[in-house]
């Protein structure tokens, strides 16, 4: 059970403006002012949103970041259990999503410390809005690894998500990430790239993932968020065999047995199991014996009537 008690402060998580300072939360001056600690991502970025906003901090400023969340959390928490208003920000956004706030929030939790918000803006929810994709259910998968093994890992477990997903990316690997996308995702899958979001040059570039890969190579800046439509509806879709047994290579790379994976894209394409596990193992015979494969191939084409 938590709750609060009468010595302990409370933790104010606040939304800061993602690009735009006018569109600063109108509570946040209040709460940047009355503070008893402002723990910010980047101290000189406080410093110029206060100046932005015309405010003045009285209570300390210390940096929390992912370089020292971990040592400063039980400060942070000290303080609190001593009465202490403390406000969270980063450099964009909502504090812990995709930057430093978790810990904190789950060791105030914790201790019984009240955690309240200053909603803000969001990246996330912005890029979704924008992006004409389907926004009534999504999921927010932030950054992918940085590795090309691992990101395509993530992105096969990713492969049959039917909600729309958002993903953070660096400029400097989008191009990389797109490609990875439209091989495992299908190069006609919808998606959006959203970049310098409310800021001066703020660009929204929506197509299929395979022309966007194209875009991307000659080179994007700015602060990204990729929005990818989810997988398709089964009911109904018609299915080749190849496009089966890539599905079903999809979930194998991804850790599922075959036999799971083969049910999982049978009940995905409202198929019989058999249907699928005889395009798995077609296309296993093929690929051992080539030659064989295009013999009966040109057989048949031989064979057929005009």
């Amino acid at each position: 059970m938590t709750g609060t008690t009468g010595t302990t402060g409370t933790l104010v998580l606040a939304g800061t403006p993602i690009g735009d300072v006018a569109d600063a939360p109108p509570r946040l001056a209040a709460e940047l002012e009355k503070a008893d600690v402002v723990a910010a991502e980047d101290t000189r970025r406080l410093r110029r949103l206060t100046q932005a906003l015309g405010v003045h901090t009285t209570g300390r400023v210390v940096s929390y970041f992912e370089g020292n969340e971990s040592a400063r959390t039980p400060e942070l928490v000290e303080a609190l259990t001593g009465g202490a208003r403390v406000l969270l920000v980063t450099d964009a956004g909502m504090p812990s999503v995709s930057d430093p706030g978790y810990r904190l929030v789950a060791a105030a939790v914790e201790h019984d410390i009240k955690v309240t918000a200053v909603p803000g803006p969001s990246a996330v929810l912005t890029a979704l809005a924008l992006s004409a994709l389907p926004v009534d259910r999504f999921t927010f998968e932030g950054f992918l690894p940085r590795k090309a093994g691992e990101r395509l890992g993530r992105l096969r477990e990713n492969a049959a998500e039917r909600r729309t997903m958002v993903y953070f990316e660096a400029p400097h690997r989008l191009d990389d990430t797109l490609a990875a996308m439209a091989e495992v995702f299908g190069a006609d899958r919808r998606a959006a790239v959203c970049r310098e979001l409310t800021k001066t040059y703020e660009e929204v570039k929506r197509g299929p993932l395979g022309e966007l890969a194209a875009w991307a190579a000659e080179g994007v800046r700015g602060e990204i968020t990729v929005v990818v439509e989810g997988a398709p509806e089964s009911g109904g879709e018609e299915l080749d065999a190849a496009e089966l047994v890539r599905r079903v290579q999809v979930r194998e790379e991804a850790g599922e047995r075959r036999k799971e994976a083969i049910a999982a894209v049978a009940a995905d394409a409202g198929l019989p199991k058999r249907e699928v596990f005889d395009a798995v193992v077609a296309a296993k015979n093929a690929a051992k014996n080539p030659d064989k494969a295009a013999g009966k191939a040109g057989g048949a084409a031989g064979g057929a009537k005009p």
